[in-house]
């Protein structure tokens, strides 16, 4: 159950009233209240009632409560479609876990506007489609997109080192449910070979971000980030390498936060449950 609701006292006692009622038990519970929006936040884990036996008794609770709420099922993957382009190394991460069972996600299919990921794909037994987008094409690959979003019951949509800006509408329609992963470095470098900018300003630190897409390119509300040290005795190609790394890892750990239901959103932030 998450819940995301204005802050005041007794909902923690609220909620809980609603398990215990049901004769549930609840085996995690998280909650943080955000000073700055004055939004309270909840994510609690329970075993006992059914689905719709919760559903019933939490709707007048959240609806005093000015609350808005979800309940999962913890047995059903996250429905998960990936985007790529030529680089293979998130890609490969990601269905790497989600096959040795430590992603929670259900991959659907991949989508690239190159074929030399096919193979890759192929290895893990994942559908498997592409198509050349250019400006004149850009429009009818977005409807496939959709078309294939809603055919296949898609929750998620990882960009995996998409190299494709999504249009305006698309972003609407995937608000929430698609996430992108960039360099971050410090300072930033935009445009072409941002490894080797870095490279030649001799950076001590490399990263990554795994944000919510966004019509502001690479402007969406942050889920994961991290960053790794680096010296002056690494070349370019070793700068690729590490960076490359990172960006892997925190797509992978972005996509779990969001499967497991652990990312809220107040406002243009998140509150991440771990």
């Amino acid at each position: 159950m998450t819940l995301r609701c204005p802050d005041g006292p007794g909902i923690v006692h609220a909620l809980t009233g609603v398990v215990v009622s049901l004769g549930g038990n609840i085996t995690e519970c998280q909650q943080f209240a955000s000073a700055d929006t004055g939004r309270f936040f909840t994510r609690i884990a329970l075993v006992g009632p059914t689905r719709d036996e919760l559903m019933g008794a939490l709707r007048p609770v959240a609806e005093g409560l000015g609350a808005e709420f979800d309940i999962y099922g913890t047995q059903r993957p996250t429905r998960t479609l990936l985007l790529a382009s030529k680089a293979g190394h998130c890609l490969n991460e990601l269905l790497f876990r989600w096959r040795a069972g430590t992603l929670p996600i259900d991959v659907v299919g991949v989508m690239a506007n190159h074929e030399v990921l096919g193979s890759l794909a192929d290895f893990y037994g994942v559908p498997f489609t592409h198509r050349v987008v250019v400006p004149e094409t850009k429009a009818d690959f977005e409807a496939e997109v959709r078309r294939v979003i809603e055919e296949r019951k898609v929750d998620l949509v990882v960009l995996a080192r998409y190299m494709q800006i999504l249009s305006p509408e698309l972003c609407d329609h995937l608000a929430g449910r698609a996430i992108n992963i960039h360099h971050s470095f410090l300072p930033g470098f935009k445009g072409a070979n941002p490894y080797r900018q870095a490279h030649i300003r001799g950076v001590k630190l490399i990263g990554a971000t795994a944000h919510f897409v966004t019509s502001d390119l690479d402007e969406g509300p942050i889920i994961e980030q991290n960053v790794v040290r680096v010296d002056h005795t690494m070349g370019v190609s070793k700068l690729v390498s590490k960076g490359r790394g990172q960006e892997s890892e925190t797509l992978a750990e972005a996509v779990r936060l969001f499967a497991e239901h652990r990312v809220l959103m107040d406002g243009n932030r998140t509150v991440i449950f771990r």
